[in-house]
């Protein structure tokens, strides 16, 4: 009960939404190493060299630990910021190959959103990057 009563929204949007979003990223790292062939051949269809995949399954796996961890808080701002990068860019992949794939990605993007703009209110080491939005992180 303790729990719940200390759960306000900022905490309770950040907690859900990063999560969720680490949870999203475990997954494909999952399909990444589970399904070689098949994310190989999509991200050929794609135009998208397959050394790519080794590098994404290390950047899946350090980008939410660093998030999750928040040793540092400059580091964890880091991972947002990869983390952003690559979901605009799934985005645009999925855009300009003509495919509706792109709605996972947009999902996430929203989550990722979510999970930035409210960590102050949910974690000790407060970040100096977040802006007070919707005033979650007083």
């Amino acid at each position: 009960m303790n729990f719940v009563s200390g759960l306000t929204k900022g905490k309770a949007a950040y907690w859900v939404s990063t999560g969720l979003l680490c949870l999203f990223y475990g997954i494909q790292v999952f399909f990444y190493l589970t399904q070689r062939p098949m994310i190989e051949e999509a991200y050929a269809w794609f135009g998208y060299p397959a050394y790519l995949i080794d590098i994404l399954i290390v950047a899946k796996i350090a980008a939410p630990l660093a998030i999750l961890s928040r040793l540092s808080v400059r580091l964890s701002d880091l991972a947002y910021a990869g983390v952003f990068y690559h979901l605009l860019l799934a985005i645009s992949a999925h855009l300009n190959a003509g495919d509706s794939g792109y709605a996972p990605a947009v999902l996430m993007l929203v989550l990722l959103v979510v999970s930035f703009l409210t960590p102050n209110t949910g974690r000790k080491n407060a970040s100096p990057n977040v802006p007070n939005a919707f005033g979650l992180n007083a």
